[in-house]
């Protein structure tokens, strides 16, 4: 099903100025009691969901927006100049959408299943962690069971994305029982279909309204609930691009947030000693160079992405290559957020700190310093040193 390029940016337009209306009527205004009481942005996600945004990148053959990747991160840098839980929330369920959508589309239930998400949309959620395997996301103890067309599967994380208030859920686990810990297979659980146990708490110093703490599941559902293919496959072509540049998006949301209260400090020193430029204002522009570089970082990673051949992207997206680009680019960015509110908060100065002023930023900073904890730094330099030994093209 092919779209005249005008209807296709016409639709995510309307997205957009959804997402710009929601965020500035909704999101901002809950946002500071969502995160000092680490509960869910409900209200946003209802008005998400009112306005199809959750549909977004469900593709247009099967009748939603097909937004791009780098679409779809306008909207979550959007979102999260409002509230950073909110957006964190929005960029996850996406990176579900996207691996039904980019791996599921040779099965008649998930073209089904996302079919009918825009007329009854459903928030998905992630659980890739699991108690044993230390954050590896591409090693699971768990494996799926099938039995006369039905499948049984139950895991212990150690969290899990909102779990609790989503319609399903997207689980890593084993192909089967008797399977390699690497050989893994994504399964979608319906809320309706699954028991949770919270094991854990979620009071964390940013990004509480996540709502992501450990939980152990017990869940059941037919066969065709499995995703096709293996994770491998889905981590390497659209979980790990998808996820690297969507966080980074709404990293640089939070980090322009800063910015932009940064900027309207100075400007209110600039009105109060007319013809004047104040002594901020020289750091305020080192800080709006450092906001325009990260922009560029995942801007570019994204439309590399989407401009990436059909027939080619498999291979290209499982290359070294392009795993190191991804690896530096979730590196680069997750660093640079939280370097950029804490400037932010050196030209605020006591404004900033107090968390009854205007212009505080006490909530961007503990949800921007989250960002190098999301799939460790350590760990993905460590990957990426050993991908370097034998990668023949680095510089």
């Amino acid at each position: 099903m092919s779209s005249h390029p005008s209807t296709v940016e016409s639709d995510f337009s309307r997205l957009l100025e959804a997402t710009h209306r929601i965020a500035t009527d909704i999101a901002a205004p809950h946002a500071q009691d969502v995160d000092r009481d680490a509960r869910f942005p409900i209200e946003t996600v209802d008005a998400l969901r009112a306005a199809g945004l959750l549909g977004a990148a469900i593709p247009r053959e099967l009748g939603g927006p097909g937004c791009t990747l780098f679409q779809l991160g306008q909207i979550c840098a959007t979102l999260a100049q409002a509230c950073g839980s909110s957006a964190m929330v929005l960029a996850m369920h996406y990176i579900q959408v996207a691996c039904m959508a980019r791996h599921g589309l040779g099965s008649e239930f998930f073209r089904s299943y996302l079919h009918q998400m825009i007329e009854c949309p459903q928030l998905l959620a992630s659980m890739t962690s699991e108690v044993g395997t230390y954050g590896d996301t591409r090693s699971s103890i768990c494996a799926v069971e099938r039995e006369r067309g039905r499948f049984r599967l139950d895991k212990d994380a150690t969290t899990g994305s909102y779990c609790a208030q989503a319609d399903a859920i997207l689980i890593t686990c084993r192909r089967q029982s008797d399977a390699a810990a690497s050989d893994q297979v994504l399964v979608l659980v319906r809320r309706q279909d699954c028991r949770l146990v919270q094991t854990t708490s979620w009071d964390t110093m940013g990004m509480r309204g996540t709502c992501s703490p450990g939980f152990r599941i017990e869940s059941s559902g037919p066969e065709e609930q499995i995703v096709p293919g293996s994770f491998a496959d889905s981590s390497a072509q659209t979980m790990v691009p998808y996820s690297h540049v969507l966080w980074s998006s709404l990293w640089w949301g939070i980090a322009a947030d800063a910015m932009g209260k940064a900027a309207q400090f100075v400007r209110g020193q600039a009105r109060n000693n007319p013809g004047a430029i104040p002594p901020t204002a020289s750091r305020l522009a080192e800080l709006s160079l450092l906001l325009q570089n990260m922009k560029v970082n995942w801007t570019s990673a994204a439309q590399a992405f989407d401009a990436l051949a059909p027939a080619a992207q498999a291979e290209e997206l499982s290359s070294i290559g392009w795993a190191l680009r991804l690896n530096n680019l979730k590196i680069s960015c997750s660093e640079a957020a939280p370097q950029i509110v804490h400037r932010a908060l050196q030209i605020v100065g006591i404004l900033g700190y107090k968390n009854d002023s205007p212009f505080s930023l006490g909530r961007q900073y503990r949800d921007a310093l989250s960002a190098s904890l999301m799939i460790s730094n350590d760990r993905i330099n460590a990957k990426s040193a050993s991908m370097l030994l034998v990668f023949k093209d680095a510089p």
